[in-house]
């Protein structure tokens, strides 16, 4: 009989063998590329999902904490002649650091209005370094050279990071901090009235989530070789389709981001060689379609599936039968 414990290692060491093994079978770097956009698109929409998903605070922000990790990677090469792979331990840190006052701020706010203030946050940062010309290069933006030939050590410091980002977030929601998140989100009021600092809580949601961003920002500088303050801190780009990335694989799942942006990037990908500049509509048009038959997202959505599929098998048994 395998123990309870080793029936959890199963599962995570057949994912790491498996991820060790793909870029090795999966040589083609167009293909390589595709992967590695998922790691981060997964990564980006795991920070998000534990602070708009779990504690239910809907950011439109996030561009903001995506884009200061990519320039505190790229303003060090730029400025210092420093290399640009410390901004994964500065960016996060920074992230983290600027955070702090927006959700001192922000939280202040609920629902829509919260929503709002978020929203006008990276537009704020956008402008700003757009216009800081002395220290961001401005709407020029910032270019440097890959530091490896091939993609195969980018895809494994994704891999590492997506990774990261989901134990941080899974031994989050497992803890007591999870249980005050979710009745944050529930009902704040009540929430408060049992004696829980909701303000101090979403916080707490808040900086693990801005270290995230950050830290996927920092990587995206590297692996992209060139930012500008448009990309990074694009309220459409970015912002936006992060929350629908997560709302298409399950919002408040841990896997339901990574599900979405693997989803996300192939039919970009797709629709871009099918339909041109038409593709974000013909997604917009797919995740409304997902909103609607299924609001829980794909993930959780799973058992209504599985219900089904077994309904219909029974039929299908029952048909044969007669």
């Amino acid at each position: 009989m395998i123990s309870t414990g080793y029936k959890k290692l199963v599962v995570p060491t057949i994912v790491i063998i498996m991820a060790i093994a793909l870029p090795f079978v999966i040589k083609a770097p167009y293909f390589q590329h595709i992967i590695i956009m998922i790691f981060i698109w997964a990564t980006l929409g795991t920070a998000w999902n534990l602070l708009g998903g779990y504690a239910g605070q809907v950011s439109f922000g996030h561009a903001a904490f995506f884009g200061l990790g990519a320039y505190s990677a790229g303003l060090l090469i730029f400025h210092l002649n420093v290399s640009p792979w410390w901004g994964l331990a500065l960016g996060p840190v920074i992230s983290m650091v600027v955070a702090i006052p927006i959700g001192l701020v922000c939280f202040r706010l609920r629902g829509p209005y919260f929503a709002l203030a978020t929203l006008a946050l990276g537009e704020i940062f956008r402008l700003v370094f757009t216009n800081w010309v002395s220290l961001t290069n401005g709407a020029q933006g910032i270019l440097i050279l890959n530091t490896f030939s091939t993609k195969i050590p980018y895809y494994f410091i994704a891999f590492l990071i997506w990774g990261i980002s989901l134990i941080i977030v899974d031994r989050m929601i497992k803890s007591k901090l999870g249980y005050y998140f979710v009745s944050i989100r529930e009902d704040q009021d009540a929430a408060e009235s049992l004696g829980i600092p909701t303000t101090r809580y979403k916080m707490f949601a808040l900086l693990p989530s801005a270290f995230i961003a950050g830290l996927v920002g920092a990587f995206y500088m590297n692996y992209i070789a060139f930012i500008d303050p448009h990309v990074v801190f694009s309220l459409s780009d970015i912002s936006v389709m992060v929350i629908l990335v997560v709302m298409m694989g399950g919002v408040a799942t841990l896997l339901g981001p990574s599900i979405g942006a693997a989803i996300y990037i192939a039919l970009s990908e797709l629709f871009r060689a099918w339909l041109g500049s038409a593709n974000v509509l013909a997604f917009g048009i797919i995740v409304c379609l997902v909103i609607l038959f299924m609001p829980n997202g794909i993930i959780g959505e799973l058992g209504t599936l599985k219900r089904l599929f077994i309904r219909q098998d029974k039929k299908a048994m029952v048909a044969g039968g007669n």
